[in-house]
């Protein structure tokens, strides 16, 4: 076992780092990713070790980057491109869409495009609109895309490894205000394949599915309901598309209730596609209907009320008390 503590940041850069050692199809490029290192320093020495042609510095487009990484994987690369924060990505939606995510079908299986698309996404950090939001179901709604979301620094290392990995085109969704979050990341064996969900606590009074940047608050709550007697079992899907909804079943058919938590709008967000599958395939197993708390139906606020607009604690504890009061 090769253990160390490393912040989620620190263990995508290492993942970076044993890619391009690994394998030299690989190559990096971005905004600032190169002598910068990146805004949040995912990239930090990268370029100075392997140089300028494989860690390479983008213009401000980002439909030039994509488009760019589709070209290059094309020719047999491994693109890894950064969008440097979410609302950044949709000047490249239409490269994402129309050709990233539609080459492999249009060529009848013949072309593969293995690109990752790494996105900082989600509030938490005091930014404005366009560095805050969480735009995964437009990515997870597209067919043809893998979209995944690591929630601790030793998925974002095993995860990021394996999205390189694929030959699959992945959108990789970096929770930014888990960046800082330290944990120990074993970089001997790969904790789970990479669409595959994980009970990180197990309960029995209800569930709590979610991914990404409200993994911590979901196991926050269910620390404090078990202070009230509430045993809860939290869910980290990992991964949203392909979304591995037996582990989600298996837990909803042994405790019957479910809360989904994510910071993503509610409205035709992550959260309604679990619901309506719960409820097609779950439904004698519930005891009360399915809950969800996200973010709001509306732009992103300004940082001062960010905490409001955050599904927090408070909120997923009331959604806990209203499914149990069934």
């Amino acid at each position: 076992m090769v253990s160390q503590e490393m912040t989620l940041a620190g263990a995508l850069n290492a993942s970076l780092r044993r890619a391009l050692e690994d394998d030299p199809k690989v190559r990096i490029s971005g905004e600032d990713v190169g002598r910068l290192g990146g805004v949040f320093r995912v990239t930090d020495g990268l370029q100075k070790d392997f140089g300028e042609t494989r860690v390479s510095d983008s213009p401000l487009a980002e439909s030039g980057i994509v488009g760019t990484a589709i070209g290059l994987a094309l020719r047999g690369y491994r693109p890894v491109v950064e969008i440097q924060f979410d609302g950044f990505v949709f000047p490249a939606f239409n490269q994402i869409v129309t050709q990233l995510a539609k080459m492999h079908a249009r060529s009848l299986g013949k072309v593969r495009l293995p690109v990752v698309v790494r996105i900082p996404y989600g509030g938490g950090i005091g930014a404005i609109e366009h560095h805050s939001e969480s735009p995964e179901a437009y990515f997870m709604h597209t067919a043809g895309l893998k979209v995944v979301s690591p929630a601790t620094a030793e998925d974002g290392y095993w995860m990021l490894r394996q999205a390189i990995q694929s030959d699959d085109p992945v959108i990789f969704f970096e929770p930014k205000r888990r960046y800082w979050d330290k944990a120990p990341v074993d970089t001997s064996v790969a904790p789970a394949p990479l669409h595959k969900a994980r009970v990180v606590r197990p309960g029995t009074d209800a569930t709590l599915v979610t991914y990404g940047p409200t993994v911590r608050v979901g196991l926050e709550a269910a620390a404090a309901a078990a202070e009230d007697g509430t045993s809860l079992e939290v869910v980290d899907l990992r991964s949203l598309s392909p979304l591995d909804f037996g582990t989600v079943r298996a837990s909803v058919e042994k405790t019957g209730r479910l809360v989904v938590v994510h910071e993503a709008p509610v409205f035709v967000g992550p959260g309604a596609e679990i619901a309506a599958r719960v409820q097609e395939q779950c439904f004698y197993h519930l005891e009360a209907p399915v809950l969800r708390v996200g973010g709001f139906h509306a732009p992103y606020p300004p940082s001062r009320l960010e905490d409001d607009y955050l599904p927090g604690l408070d909120r997923v504890l009331d959604s806990v008390d209203q499914v149990l009061a069934y």
